[in-house]
């Protein structure tokens, strides 16, 4: 599990096909802190740490292996060297849950609409899969490339949300241009509390 909350900004060093396809990520995570086995989502994927290393002083690696479903249901098969990437580390007992509680589990890739500058903070519209948008709703929490963000409008096949400057800096939103992919995870209590609604009343939320 996964609390949204960035802490380093990873980048591809080598891509690698041997049946799935292997990235080898360059990050200032310490790898003696990195068990293999280890959860770390990239870009809000979760994926396992199968090996790992030291690059110099101040950068460590570490190897992810991505199927053939991983890649074609997330941005992942997008992924080059060079492409940045946020990281996150599982979530440990006791840790402080400063965003929501994240699966790591992509729901759909969505795409950014528009940029527009609000103040000292930024407005960004997004493109969601049309299954996702009943799941998004004011107010509430969503999980856009690992980042825990809070929905601030919605609109029929659209949402925005707003950004302060340490988040611009601090994670990859401001690479970001109209157009670039971006994926997605639902609040999982509002995929909970739809499930229920559906079992309870036979239909899905509208």
């Amino acid at each position: 599990m996964f609390t949204g909350i960035i802490t380093d900004i990873g980048s591809v060093a080598e891509v690698e096909t041997r049946g799935d396809t292997r990235f080898r990520i360059h990050t200032k995570y310490e790898a003696a802190t990195m068990a293999l086995g280890a959860s770390i989502a990239c870009s809000g994927a979760c994926l396992t740490v199968i090996d790992k290393g030291r690059v110099d002083d101040k950068t460590s690696w570490f190897d992810v292996e991505a199927s053939a479903e991983t890649l074609t249901h997330t941005r992942l098969g997008s992924w080059a060297v060079g492409t940045r990437m946020n990281l996150e580390r599982a979530l440990k007992a006791g840790d402080e849950l400063g965003g929501h509680i994240v699966s790591g589990h992509v729901d759909g890739v969505g795409s950014l609409v528009s940029t527009v500058p609000e103040g000292d903070s930024w407005r960004l519209t997004f493109k969601a899969p049309a299954d996702l948008m009943p799941y998004i709703a004011p107010k509430g929490s969503i999980t856009i490339d690992g980042i825990s963000l809070t929905v601030n409008e919605v609109c029929d096949e659209t949402f925005g949300v707003n950004i302060i400057p340490h988040t611009q800096t601090q994670t990859t939103l401001g690479d970001l241009s109209p157009g670039d992919p971006v994926n997605l995870e639902i609040d999982m209590l509002a995929r909970y509390v739809a499930r229920l609604t559906q079992s309870h009343f036979g239909k899905t939320p509208a």
